[in-house]
């Protein structure tokens, strides 16, 4: 059975992760990228990390904010001071992750995650609200369409934050003629995964013109809840919802979902 996979694109270095993993499940699986992204601010970012005595700690959210971190310190040599002196005053503080991905990242960069098995922003607030509150704001690199559930609880724990915004998704410019690609080559699949809400609202019209009134044998999956319930709010039945962000646990959820009988 064929899954289509709505997502930004893979990671360098082969294969992308779920990818392989509905292959290993007996899936044949194609990823479609429907998101880029535009980073923002970065001078004003660096001047942030370059005061780690400022800051509590850091959280991270996405892979993406990380990214921003790298491309800071492309430039002019600032790779020398984080490596020299900044690397390990902020290895002194708490570094807050969610998911798999984001963490390897954070730790390419020299420095410990903490929180990573969370899932999502909802529970990584948890864990952070369960610990001694820092005296100093904990620096939270995010998207311009960061969620706001991770900020008003620590809000309300008293627990100081300071946001920045050093990204934005845009629409990645192939999605319309891929998605023709893909329905004129391998037909209607049977499950399509959602990787963001702003992944479903850049393809989901283009979705339901090429599906036609066959789009309600679909099986509609989300990796995690924040884009359930906006598959929910377009009216589409969540078929699967991955029980954490990983390439293991959506592959699991499909593949019950695609069972026969299955719910």
């Amino acid at each position: 059975m064929k899954v289509l996979l709505l997502k930004d694109a893979k990671e360098e270095g082969g294969q992308d992760p779920y990818v392989r993993e509905l292959g290993l499940r007996g899936l044949e699986a194609t990823l479609i990228p429907v998101l880029s992204f535009e980073f923002l601010s970065l001078p004003t970012f660096w001047e942030k990390l370059s005061r780690p005595e400022g800051y509590g700690g850091l959280i991270f959210t996405s892979p993406r904010a990380v990214e921003a971190v790298e491309l800071s310190l492309e430039q002019d040599g600032k790779s020398e001071v984080w490596k020299k002196s900044l690397r390990e005053a902020w290895s002194a503080k708490p570094v807050y992750v969610v998911g798999n991905a984001t963490a390897s990242l954070v730790k390419k960069l020299g420095l410990e995650a903490e929180g990573e098995s969370s899932g999502n922003a909802e529970k990584l607030a948890e864990c952070i609200c369960s610990r001694e509150p820092p005296a100093l704001p904990l620096l939270f690199p995010c998207g311009a369409l960061k969620g706001e559930v991770l900020p008003q609880m620590l809000k309300d724990k008293g627990i100081p934050m300071e946001s920045i915004i050093v990204y934005r998704k845009i629409p990645h410019p192939g999605i319309q003629v891929n998605l023709d690609s893909y329905y004129s080559k391998q037909g209607i699949p049977a499950s399509i995964a959602f990787f963001s809400p702003s992944g479903l609202t850049y393809s989901l019209e283009h979705i339901r013109e090429l599906s036609g009134s066959s789009i309600e044998q679909i099986k509609f999956a989300a990796i995690g809840p924040t884009t359930a319930r906006a598959l929910a709010a377009q009216g589409l039945p969540v078929s699967c919802t991955a029980k954490s962000p990983t390439p293991q646990a959506l592959a699991a959820g499909i593949r019950t979902a695609l069972q026969p009988h299955s719910s």
